[in-house]
């Protein structure tokens, strides 16, 4: 089990084949992170699918509006929202994205993410300075490795429950 240092700001992501402990970075991102726990407070990420994984790159998810299973899912729309709330401004740093890193997703305007993230497979260094970066896998990135791929993957894995540990 990983140490959790900052329960408040420890993220638990329930997969289909266990539980991904994310550490946030409030020092480094803290609009992203406030987002991420409002977000898994309010229930929203739950049952939301991984919608574009590709292999040896990222595993995406976080679209509340369109990629929950609970709803009408449609893969064609899963991807191309967020959530009610406002777009958060770019807190880009010089935290590399490395394996494991927790990426917020955004369209080119570099002050729209929202909902959306991304956890890397593998070093993506060619993204550093441009996404920013607000959290690391600590525990359980095999879980995140056996995440289904695709551009929508055929039949995707969701985020069962997305909890702050401070809540658990």
């Amino acid at each position: 089990m990983a140490e959790i240092k900052d329960p408040e700001n420890t993220i638990l992501l329930e997969l289909k084949d266990g539980t991904v402990t994310i550490e946030l970075m409030p020092d480094i991102a803290p609009g992203h992170c406030e987002r991420m726990k409002e977000l898994a407070r309010s229930g929203q990420y739950d049952n939301v699918a991984f919608h574009r994984v590709i292999d040896g790159f990222m595993a995406q998810t976080g679209d509340v509006a369109n990629a929950n299973m609970e709803k009408d899912y449609n893969p064609r729309m899963a991807g191309t929202g967020g959530s009610d709330l406002p777009n958060l401004k770019a807190e880009f740093s010089r935290i590399p994205h490395d394996r494991g890193t927790l990426g917020a997703a955004r369209s080119q305007n570099p002050d729209s993410a929202n909902s959306q993230f991304f956890i890397s497979f593998s070093d993506n260094h060619f993204l550093n300075g441009q996404y920013t970066v607000y959290g690391r896998v600590i525990e359980g990135m095999e879980h995140v490795d056996a995440i289904q791929r695709g551009e929508p993957p055929a039949n995707p894995d969701r985020m069962i429950s997305v909890k702050v540990a401070a809540d658990a």
